[in-house]
């Protein structure tokens, strides 16, 4: 799933094409991609494109008084529409500009989990699904902030990084990334770090996000997971890129945590099973 590197980039693509655009239409091509029935999205028509930001992995559209809040899921994408044909393959909604350009949500897959609410610009977004129970966002959370949340939420780094109702907007690419960068364990409780640690996990963070957003806004648009560099996800078997020693992967039904135990659990290497002993 993209997370804030790529959707920070996807925003910022989108913004470039159609910022200033005025609104004359907008559809919604399947029946489910609309989460919300109030306000109308018809209060967006005839406003233009004010601008386009994130919150966590979550789009923004400001047209006017209305925001559209859109969620890519796994294959969601924003793309230029110069066909605009009746039935887009993979189409799931369209928003038309007075000049005749538009923009077109297609999803990939069968799943179709990609969604748009529609809410009102002068409320608190942070109140109002799906924004509503967000943690803060990775790229804007501080050194104080990141302690106070491990504190609070004693549990394996990963699955707080991951956890977007603590932590908004990464995922289990850079959850692995952040975990390797700092030299920590992913299996580590967050309790029990100390301060050098939790000063390095929040560099960290910084820096794969910095490194990732590089990336992404060197392409045209969201590209596939597997074409996105990485230190260790997905790279079970491969060499580490700090020590040489092989990737390892601890691999559950749905996903795998990558690390190398060289340079995070001591050389330790965790049993490939959901019944490890997980290092804390």
């Amino acid at each position: 799933m993209p997370e804030i590197g790529e959707i920070q980039a996807h925003a910022e693509r989108v913004e470039a094409d159609f910022a200033g655009t005025t609104l004359s239409k907008f559809r919604p091509i399947t029946f489910y991609v609309l989460k919300t029935f109030s306000p109308d999205p018809e209060t967006a028509v005839g406003h233009p494109l004010e601008k386009v930001t994130t919150r966590g992995k979550y789009l923004q559209m400001w047209f006017g008084p209305t925001v559209f809040v859109i969620h890519l899921m796994q294959g969601g994408r924003l793309r230029p529409d110069a066909k605009q044909s009746a039935k887009p393959r993979g189409g799931q909604a369209r928003w038309t500009f007075d000049d005749g350009t538009a923009l077109l949500l297609t999803e990939a897959g069968s799943d179709k989990r990609a969604g748009i609410w529609v809410v009102d610009a002068t409320a608190d977004l942070e109140s109002i699904d799906p924004l509503h129970g967000l943690g803060p966002n990775a790229d804007t959370l501080d050194r104080d902030g990141l302690q106070s949340l491990l504190s609070e939420n004693n549990m394996r780094i990963h699955g707080l990084l991951r956890r977007q109702g603590i932590i908004a907007g990464l995922g289990r690419r850079l959850a692995n990334d952040v975990c390797h960068e700092a030299q920590i364990s992913p299996f580590a409780m967050t309790g029990k770090l100390d301060s050098d640690q939790v000063d390095a996990l929040h560099a960290a963070i910084g820096v794969c996000i910095e490194r990732s957003l590089e990336f992404e806004r060197a392409q045209t648009e969201i590209v596939a997971s597997k074409k996105r560099p990485s230190a260790v996800h997905n790279n079970t078997g491969e060499p580490c890129p700090r020590c040489g020693d092989a990737i390892r992967e601890v691999a559950y039904v749905k996903y795998s945590v990558n690390y190398c135990a060289a340079c995070q659990t001591n050389g330790k290497v965790l049993a490939d099973n959901t019944t490890s002993k997980f290092l804390k």
